[in-house]
């Protein structure tokens, strides 16, 4: 006998866990066809099919107890019947009986025992999708759309542009792909140098995706946090003398030492100056810091990466607030502003300066980023314009300025503190 109807509540709850389990499982699932597929774009396809499928029958007969288990079984069932039906269009049954058998499903327990150097299906998709056919941005975006889970907004966001350009770029990098028959393909360990940018460059977003979500109603997602920095961990064996790779760890595991106080138990968002620093995880930041010594030794003191992990680590060895040394964190700032030039990194470098040196040391700087117009759009902007106006004692300003920040972002949690703020400027609107 069918189960009864849902109601709208339960179909509500339902969809909501599809929604969590999918954010979890999609990247995992991906990897795993495009090993068994061969082919980036089918994986995916077959991927959003179990999506489907899930949407259709889970509100029906409830939630499996293993819902990423239930998706992958159904995702390469799909599979099996597109290369039954491939093989048959191609008359190469023999072929088919030979390799699909062993891989089709693999033992749990020999499913990462992979013939390459990688030996990490997440990991092998990234170097895979950041072929040297696509630019070092459309490997990125595509891979973020696919791995990361990120919709096409929170990638625009990463690189502060428009949605549709984005967009079009990783429909452009899919057909590139196809177009070129590249293949589910990892790079032997001797090419693997020639990826590492857009790979370091990938783990970096989905960290900070993770860190600080771009739209929801939560201000993190741990759980693409913990992912990015196992990734991270792979790199460092794979590549052991690469300064970046343990520049990026460090920075990694720095900041996610922060996760435990970075939120009330609402859920509410804390800043960084009032966070409960015996909170942080000492563990982490002593991997952290053991990570960036190592980065240090290999030579790497002005990479990107290293550079913002040695930020990440001023705050770290500092007891309380008032021991930051951020006249340092400044100077660190201007250094990777010449390394890698962006405004995102001037206007941290002015937050710096303006602890450093005062709120009328920064505020020029960022009405002047202000006035360039190449951060239009990003909140963060003038969530620090307001938060030094309000320092000035300049409140009917500062309240316009956390107004405006809040109309900018997507992220319900930092939308509902950045409103307080603008109510605490004690200026009606």
């Amino acid at each position: 006998m069918d189960a009864a109807p849902p109601d709208d509540t339960a179909r509500h709850a339902t969809h909501r866990t599809i929604e969590a389990v999918w954010r979890i499982e999609s990247p995992k699932l991906i990897a795993r066809l495009a090993r068994m597929l061969r082919d980036v774009g089918q994986a995916e396809d077959l991927a959003q099919d179990a999506l489907v499928a899930a949407l259709e029958h889970w509100p029906r007969a409830g939630v499996p107890d293993n819902p990423g288990a239930w998706l992958m079984q159904t995702a390469k069932r799909r599979g099996i019947d597109r290369i039954r039906h491939r093989d048959l269009v191609d008359d190469r049954h023999a072929r088919y009986g030979e390799s699909l058998e062993p891989a089709a499903m693999p033992a749990p327990d020999d499913a990462d025992r992979l013939d390459d150097d990688i030996g990490d299906d997440l990991l092998r998709l990234v170097f895979t999708a950041c072929h040297p056919v696509l630019s070092t941005e459309a490997q990125v975006a595509l891979t973020l759309r696919m791995l990361g889970g990120l919709t096409t907004a929170e990638i625009a966001r990463a690189f502060l542009q428009p949605e549709p350009t984005i967009a079009q770029r990783i429909v452009r990098a899919k057909k590139t792909l196809a177009s070129r028959q590249v293949g589910f393909e990892a790079p032997r360990r001797e090419d693997l140098a020639d990826r590492l940018a857009a790979v370091l460059g990938v783990v970096y977003l989905v960290f900070n995706e993770g860190y600080a979500a771009t739209a929801g109603d939560d201000w993190m997602r741990p759980e693409l946090c913990q992912e990015a920095m196992r990734l991270g961990r792979v790199l460092v064996g794979l590549l052991p003398a690469e300064p970046e790779v343990h520049g990026l760890v460090a920075l990694m595991e720095i900041q996610a030492s922060r996760i435990p106080a970075r939120t009330q138990p609402d859920g509410t968002p804390i800043l960084l100056l009032d966070q409960n620093r015996a909170r942080w995880d000492r563990l982490l930041i002593s991997h952290g810091l053991a990570a960036l010594e190592r980065a240090h030794r290999l030579g790497g003191t002005d990479g990107v990466y290293v550079l913002q992990a040695d930020i990440a680590a001023c705050h770290a060895r500092a007891a309380r607030p008032e021991d930051t040394d951020w006249t340092r964190i400044a100077a660190l700032y201007a250094r990777l502003g010449v390394v890698a030039p962006s405004p995102v990194i001037d206007l941290n470098r002015a937050v710096a300066m303006s602890m450093a040196d005062g709120p009328a040391a920064a505020l020029p700087l960022v009405d002047a980023l202000a006035a360039d117009g190449a951060l239009a759009g990003y909140h963060p902007l003038p969530a620090v314009r307001g938060d030094l106006l309000s320092r000035l004692g300049r409140n009917a300003e500062a309240a316009a300025a956390f107004r405006e920040a809040a109309s900018l972002t997507r992220n319900a949690r930092e939308q509902a503190q950045l409103k307080a703020r603008a109510e605490a400027c004690g200026v009606a609107e």
